[in-house]
């Protein structure tokens, strides 16, 4: 097994290129998302796996302005859940640990696969809610938008962005987040 490797290639890159998008391939991701651990093996997750041109284009108006960049997405997951589909124990609520540890699995599948797989949080919940019928009750967690690495920075990121694509950003040192034995 290569998992090591697949987690240190995986980024979250922004100059993307479309890709055909197949049943089968949505079919692999949600597999590898839905064999994640969950409390109770509740499985809280949802996603809608939208790669109809005409919604895309309609989700694509609920997008920030910065996230402009995604337009050539052929491919956006829309991740979602509600507590009431998990553990709730002693005040501790399992259902977003849970869906996000299944999205970790389907970005790594998408790595494996040679994609790119995004998540981003830059959207209007209440708009991607209405254009995908997902009801009230539940919580928009975040969009995972997928490409193909394009071979050039796309000239629409900012200089911030396109800096990212070149170098991966840095990460907290092991000592800002490891503490054995004891909390400090």
């Amino acid at each position: 097994m290569e998992v090591k490797r697949i987690i240190q290639e995986r980024r979250s890159l922004r100059s993307l290129e479309p890709f055909e998008v197949t049943q089968e391939l949505i079919y692999d991701l949600a597999e590898s998302a839905s064999l994640a651990p969950s409390c109770f093996n509740n499985q809280p997750w949802r996603f809608i796996f939208t790669y109809d041109q005409n919604i895309l284009k309609e989700l694509y108006t609920a997008l920030t302005p910065r996230n402009n960049w995604a337009y050539k997405s052929p491919l956006i997951v829309t991740v979602f859940t509600k507590d009431e589909l998990d553990c709730q124990i002693k005040g501790r609520n399992y259902a977003l640990l849970d869906t996000g540890m299944a999205v970790g699995f389907m970005l790594l599948r998408a790595t494996e696969l040679g994609l790119i797989a995004h998540p981003i949080a830059g959207y209007d919940e209440e708009k991607v809610k209405k254009i995908l019928n997902i009801p009230e009750d539940m919580t928009a967690i975040l969009l995972i938008v997928f490409g193909k690495q394009a071979k050039e920075i796309n000239p629409n990121l900012s200089e911030e962005q396109k800096e990212r694509e070149l170098k991966r950003p840095e990460r907290l040192p092991i000592k800002d987040f490891v503490y054995f034995n004891k909390y400090r």
